[in-house]
This record gives structure tokens, C-alpha cells and sequence, in this order.
């Protein structure tokens, strides 16, 4: 039973919007209901982080450097992707202030995902993923 989805990602209010609408009814598509709100909360931290730090000052320009969100589903696991354009790896930052403006992106997606990374991507950029369950919340 495994199933993939995609999505290009406009840099933008709308693509933002765009993006968990996306999520949500991709995973309700795959009778995945019960993870919506956790997973919807780590494609937007993803993509944010993306947007922010892969593409700045670009986003929404035309010819802008392309972010894709993927989903590929296992029987026990929704892996999600989000590749960019830039080489650099996320920046973990788990001891910082906790009120912050930003910078609490990826301890989001930790606390949210049973794990998560990143791999280089050839020629250039990078793919940042996080596993999540497919197990109904106790």
C-alpha cells in the first residue's frame, strides 16, 4: 500500500494556504484524518523554513527557485519531503529562549515526528524529511 503525492510550493500567502490544504486532503484521501493537525503543523514549519532560509528575498519572483513538497505513505508511516535549492543544512537549535520569535521551526517538527533529517541533493540543494506514524493517537 504505498501511495506518494507532490505539490510545488508558490512562496506566497496563497501557496502557503495552498500547502495544507493540500496535506489535509491528501492524507483524508488516504483515511489519515487523525493526523492531520500534526502533520499539517510540520509541512508548514518545513516549507516556512524553506521559503525563509533556501530562497530569500525570491519568493514569489518570477523565476523563483522551486520548492516541491512530497508525501510517500507506507503501511505504518507518512514520510514528508521538502527539497530547495540550497546546499546549507537546517540549523537545530533546541536550547534557545523559548519566547523567541523564530527558531523553534525544527524543535516543532521533533517533538511532532518520530524522526526526522535532511540529504544533500545532486547537483545542488538539499531534502529535509520527517516521519510521522500512521497509528490512530492513544
Amino acid at each position: 500500500m504505498a501511495a506518494s503525492a507532490t505539490l510545488r510550493v508558490e512562496c506566497s500567502r496563497e501557496g502557503f494556504t495552498r500547502v495544507r490544504t493540500f496535506t489535509r486532503d491528501t492524507l483524508r484521501d488516504w483515511s489519515l484524518d487523525h493526523r492531520c493537525d500534526d502533520t499539517t503543523l510540520v509541512v508548514t514549519e518545513l516549507t516556512a523554513n524553506a521559503a525563509t532560509h533556501a530562497t530569500p528575498g525570491a519568493a514569489g519572483a518570477p523565476g523563483a527557485p522551486e520548492i516541491r513538497l512530497g508525501f510517500l505513505l507506507d503501511p505504518t508511516h507518512v514520510l514528508v519531503t521538502v527539497s530547495d535549492p540550497d546546499d546549507h543544512p537546517p540549523v537545530y537549535a533546541p536550547t534557545g529562549p523559548g519566547m523567541e520569535e523564530h527558531g523553534r521551526g525544527l524543535s516543532i517538527v521533533d517533538a511532532l515526528s518520530e524522526a526526522w533529517g535532511w540529504t544533500p541533493r545532486t547537483p545542488v540543494g538539499k531534502t529535509v524529511w520527517a516521519r510521522l506514524s500512521t497509528r490512530p493517537p492513544i
